[in-house]
């Protein structure tokens, strides 16, 4: 017998069910005979229709992750450059959700490949929710947002094998080139991490961070740097986790947080005033830099820690829904492509992905929402705002107003077609961060992961390769072409037979 204060099973309109294991049927006279179920079956029918529609799309990219609740704490000044509201006070603490991903994979692919990770949150703050989304490499493949789809597509599938093909990855690159420098941050030792408690968490967009009452503001690079260290995983440790532990990041996060050592990371800020930008050796609106720390050191801003696992992984995680675009006084966006259309395309694939009124649900739900203009639309649960206009300028409703917005760009231009091109300047940062690998040793590392990688391409492909990592330095090719030799001479990591599609002379 179960307790008096147990919950009685019910069907979803609150009807109590005698028994979730019986179904209305129609039995035959015979003991072992067959039987027939029926439509009036309401309990039978509603399970099953339920059941196919239990999954909503799974996202495109970052369709694999771990998430937890936790906290930001503020714990410096920032008074002098800023007047954002979490930010207002030392010991200041906003509720935060954190999304950690895997990005190419689907969502039963392995935590340990070889990819960036996503690193998003949503502060829950006192004048909306801030989301910070981001990766835990400092730098992107591309600059011009019209490639993003190209991107993610040649990181994925073969659309007509439908495996993961290297020869397909590198011929994006190879062709793209803007990418090498987020290349060697991927492939060096960095690609892999132990856990998702030892991964940095970047911004890597230019944001603006000032006070809108005065109309000043500083631009800044956000980072996001882990207190128990970087921890990364060998290239074979990876592999076997992979097939033994597919979802090992997962498991790590959550068991963590259950038995109380709750991870954290320090937020730190570059600033840069804008006049400074107008003049900087790169542009600092390209996602492909980074700005020297020595050029402009890390200032702490805070703590962010996690300290409590989601309730439910797909009501908490799988439906929270992460934009660029969501910001609040004090911080607005720079002159960033990349930003301006992610500002676009993430809160789209909310509503496509979840529904037009994501915003509503528990784990993406500001603490206060006055915006009687959206209105209607599927799954509506809030009160649709009652009576209230549903037109600007009601005379017959008073309304207060926020704050301004951040101070704005004023430009002079014409409207034009534009591709950014690839230079010389395009190889410079890369060429630091090899004078850095072989400082540390890094280098034969990198050298063996991308030829680990590379050496399933196609031949002409992988002389393109070659031919790319020598416009940073000959001896990047060099070392890339000694591991392709070594590893011929071992037997050869085999051009995967998912490459023949990709080209006519394979085929003839």
């Amino acid at each position: 017998m179960a307790p008096d204060d147990a919950p009685i099973v019910t069907l979803a309109e609150g009807r109590p069910v005698h028994d979730p294991t019986a179904a209305t049927v129609l039995r035959g006279e015979k003991p072992k005979g067959g039987q027939l179920s029926l439509l009036s079956d309401t309990q039978l029918i509603e399970t099953l229709a339920h059941f196919p529609r239990e999954r909503i799309p799974e996202r495109v990219v970052h369709a694999k992750a771990a998430g937890a609740w936790g906290e930001f704490e503020c714990t410096h000044d920032v008074s002098d450059f800023t007047s954002v509201a979490f930010l207002s006070k030392v010991g200041k603490k906003t509720k935060v959700l954190a999304r950690l991903s895997t990005v190419a994979g689907e969502k039963g692919s392995s935590d340990t490949t070889r990819d960036i990770r996503g690193f998003a949150l949503k502060m829950f703050t006192e004048e909306g929710n801030w989301d910070f989304v981001g990766n835990d490499l400092p730098v992107f493949f591309i600059r011009d947002p019209v490639k993003f789809p190209s991107l993610n597509r040649s990181h994925k599938r073969h659309p007509q094998t439908n495996v993961p093909d290297s020869t397909m990855f590198w011929d994006f690159h190879n062709n793209n080139q803007e990418g090498v420098h987020c290349l060697m941050q991927l492939f060096g030792g960095r690609g892999i991490p132990k856990s998702l408690r030892n991964i940095n968490g970047f911004g890597n967009h230019t944001f603006k961070f000032g006070k809108p009452e005065d109309s000043t503001f500083k631009y800044v690079k956000i980072h996001f740097k882990p207190d128990a260290g970087i921890q990364n995983l060998e290239s074979d440790e990876a592999v076997k986790l992979a097939g033994e532990e597919p979802d090992y990041h997962i498991k790590d996060l959550y068991n963590a947080i259950e038995k109380g050592d709750y991870p954290s990371w320090t937020m730190y800020f570059q600033t840069m005033d804008p006049k400074e930008a107008e003049t900087y050796r790169w542009n600092v609106f390209d996602i492909t830099r980074i700005w020297p720390q020595k050029d402009y050191p890390l200032r702490p801003i805070g703590r962010l820690t996690l300290n409590r696992n989601p309730d439910n992984h797909f009501q908490d995680i799988e439906q929270a829904a992460f934009s660029p675009s969501t910001m609040v006084p004090g911080i607005g966006p720079s002159a960033d492509p990349m930003l301006q259309a992610r500002m676009f395309s993430y809160p789209d694939a909310a509503r496509y992905r979840v529904g037009p009124n994501y915003q509503q649900l528990p784990c993406n739900r500001a603490q206060y929402v006055y915006s009687p203009y959206q209105r209607d639309g599927p799954m509506r649960v809030d009160g649709n705002y009652d009576g209230d206009p549903d037109y600007v300028r009601s005379s017959f409703h008073s309304l207060r107003l926020g704050p301004a917005d951040i101070a704005h760009d004023e430009w002079v231009g014409k409207v034009t077609q534009f591709s950014s091109e690839v230079t010389d300047e395009d190889f410079e940062q890369p060429r630091d961060l090899w004078k850095i690998f072989k400082s540390n040793g890094e280098d034969k590392v990198f050298a063996k992961n991308v030829a680990a990688h590379v050496g399933k391409a196609l031949p002409q492909v992988q002389k393109a390769t070659i031919e790319m990592f020598n416009r940073v330095d000959k001896e990047v090719g060099e070392a890339i072409q000694k591991a392709l030799d070594e590893l011929d001479s071992e037997g050869g990591a085999g051009i995967e037979h998912s490459s023949a599609p990709c080209s006519k002379e394979k085929k003839k």
